[in-house]
């Protein structure tokens, strides 16, 4: 993965957009990691990373995500391989006894000669926050048992901590990354798009794929929120085998809350989580002005609330600002068309390129105090290898950029910071590599919004680093 401090964490194609300050590190640094060899092919079908769990017709490839917009509510997915059974998920606060009930769907869908198993998907709504709720899925000897913890009250000051991940895939790399990230306490996944790789496969295979990265990530989306997003590998335009419908395995495997925040497609979305608000956005949808999604994400803006969810964050798959090979330029159309509203309701750097136009000539970017922070996060472990060949010189607005597998933490400390942490893969080990304090843009901008207690203030801050 190629990774840019302050504005651009960059591999493959994830890019995320925080409206804030940045502290921190070193700029204009290429990072001279280089990685040896560390197996980045796919982990065969047989490996116990892909185990089918026991038990006939047993539920397998288990995930959650937030299933409203505030974050009292999961929508929780499985499949069933053999047969439907039930679409009941049994639920409650103890761990042996379930006192609640709800009643899911379940649905399948060929791709090319492959036919999906059935997939349950069950909004589990009316849940209490900052509570641990156990749930069972399946029945008889079959049945399987999970838990998860709702997110604290919708609250300027609730600190929290995202993981970050993309690119995933399903190698030897993917499993560290995993891995690693497991270990890091966080509890909620921003997932940047690219989930399985099955596109890279044919036929019958992509949907055999699909299958063993559900089983793969189980792990931890069985237990905590995946916040997920689409990238270009989950687009699956195959002509040759007469799919031309894109997006169809993902659509029907990883459901998303889109209606809660009146979207007309689950693939641009909002929720509000903690002390945050978050967007999705599609990077393969039309968002030129007046489509569905254009239309959508003005409005969403006007809703985000900063006295009450200081952090804004954006989610998109290709990324704005880009110093690799890879991709470059690929955001560019997005960055014409959302970028004026990137600033005007400050997504926490600053940089920008708003002045541009096809005769203005200001054709570069400039410092921009308005201007979000562009963290390009990838590289989880795709079979596609790294995103390495970076341009030269290094531009301005790129501050730190590295060729690596991992994944990165947002810690949210209050309305005022937030800590970035990216820790690489180092041929399966964890290496904390990078890291800075983000200074939220709306609450830093206003001197009245900054009379907070000095005592308490000194004290976060020293917590980030503890």
């Amino acid at each position: 993965m190629e990774k840019m401090r302050l504005l651009l964490h960059l591999a493959l194609t994830t890019a995320i957009v925080l409206l804030s300050d940045v502290n921190g590190g070193s700029a204009g640094i290429t990072s001279k990691f280089i990685r040896t060899e560390w197996p980045s092919i796919d982990i065969p079908l047989d490996n116990e990373a892909f185990a089918v769990p026991k038990g006939h017709n047993s539920p397998q490839q288990v995930h959650i995500t937030q299933g409203d917009y505030d974050g009292k509510a999961v929508i929780i997915s499985w499949v069933t391989p053999h047969e439907p059974g039930p679409s009941t998920v049994s639920y409650g606060t103890s761990a042996d006894k379930f006192d609640f009930t709800a009643e899911g769907t379940v649905n399948n869908y060929t791709f090319y000669k492959y036919k999906s198993g059935y997939i349950h998907q069950c909004l589990v709504d009316g849940l209490e926050y900052d509570t641990k709720y156990y749930y069972k899925i399946g029945s008889g000897d079959s049945s399987r048992e999970f838990w998860f913890q709702t997110p604290p009250k919708i609250d300027p000051d609730a600190s929290y901590k995202f993981g970050i991940i993309g690119d995933l895939g399903q190698t030897y790399n993917s499993l560290s990354t995993l891995e690693h990230y497991m270990e890091s306490g966080a509890q909620t996944v921003l997932f940047l798009g690219d989930l399985s790789y099955a596109d890279r496969y044919q036929f019958i295979d992509v949907g055999v794929r699909w299958d063993s990265w559900g089983r793969f990530v189980e792990r931890s989306a069985a237990y905590q929120p995946w916040i997920w997003s689409a990238g270009n590998h989950e687009i699956e335009y195959m002509t040759y085998m007469g799919e031309v419908v894109p997006f169809k395995s993902y659509l029907h495997r990883y459901p998303t809350p889109h209606l809660a925040s009146k979207s007309s497609s689950p693939l641009w979305y909002a929720i509000r989580r903690a002390s945050a608000h978050i967007i999705v956005l599609s990077s393969y949808s039309p968002f030129v002005k007046y489509t569905p999604q254009w239309e959508w994400l003005r409005e969403e803006l006007k809703k985000v609330d900063r006295e009450k969810t200081p952090w804004l964050i954006v989610l998109m798959h290709v990324p704005i600002y880009n110093s690799n090979e890879a991709h470059f330029m690929e955001g560019e159309s997005m960055r014409a068309a959302f970028e004026s509203w990137f600033v005007r309701y400050k997504v926490d750097y600053r940089i920008s390129n708003l002045h541009y136009n096809i005769s203005s000539g200001d054709c570069f970017p400039v410092p921009d105090k308005s201007a979000p922070v562009y963290i390009t996060v990838g590289d989880g472990g795709n079979q596609e290898g790294l995103a390495g060949k970076f341009r030269y010189p290094q531009p301005d607005y790129s501050a730190f950029r590295e060729a690596s597998y991992g994944h990165s933490t947002l810690e949210i400390k209050n309305r005022t910071h937030a800590f970035y942490h990216w820790n690489r893969n180092d041929d399966g080990k964890k290496v904390a590599t990078d890291s800075f304090i983000l200074h939220n843009q709306y609450w830093a901008s206003n001197r009245r919004r900054r009379k907070l207690n000095k005592h308490y203030l000194r004290s976060v801050v020293g917590g980030l680093f503890a």
